[in-house]
């Protein structure tokens, strides 16, 4: 299986990024292939609703940036996972402005591919991470994907908020187990 992990962390060391690599390491195992995308360090534009996009007949965005890599691996993937540290009670920005990109390239990618969503916060709070879920399973239904599988890690901030959980274990599972 191939699988796209589109990361929003601006941190190459935190959190996510963690979560990401043990992810990354059980799917691995599991001999699917992983194609990481560091959104946070890319070239991507925001979405201007210009509609350009769907007024010709290829679906092709103005904005010819990293998009159109990350537009690609989506479209050859089995499987997308998001992973996105929460800001205030949502995704970060980074992952939202690939996420509203999608509407150019939606007839592409949208094939039955497997979704997983990976997130990590230093709140404790079920209610603080419940948009950040909703709008995931929004998504995964518009796109008619299948959702496999949904990691909050509650109370982690840091990378070192991890130990004495079971979320580094739960991450290399959800990949595992794919």
């Amino acid at each position: 299986m191939k699988i796209a992990i589109l990361s929003g962390s601006p941190h190459k060391s935190g959190t996510t990024s963690r979560l990401i690599d043990r992810f990354s390491d059980g799917a691995k195992a599991a001999g699917h292939s992983i194609e990481r995308f560091d959104i946070a360090f890319m070239d991507i534009h925001s979405c201007t609703a210009c509609d350009a996009c769907h007024r010709n007949d290829n679906s092709v965005c103005v904005f010819q940036d990293d998009m159109t890599r990350i537009a690609k691996g989506l479209a050859e993937a089995d499987c997308v996972v998001f992973a996105t540290p929460i800001y205030y009670f949502g995704m970060n920005g980074q992952l939202k402005t690939v996420i509203d990109r999608f509407y150019a390239i939606e007839q592409m990618i949208r094939k039955g591919q497997k979704a997983m969503l990976i997130t990590a916060m230093s709140d404790n709070s079920e209610a603080t991470i419940a948009p950040t879920n909703e709008t995931y399973r929004s998504i995964v239904k518009w796109l008619e994907w299948d959702n496999v599988g949904i990691l909050n890690a509650y109370g982690c901030e840091t990378p070192n908020d991890l130990k004495g959980t079971d979320y580094e274990a739960n991450a290399y599972e959800l990949g595992r187990g794919l």
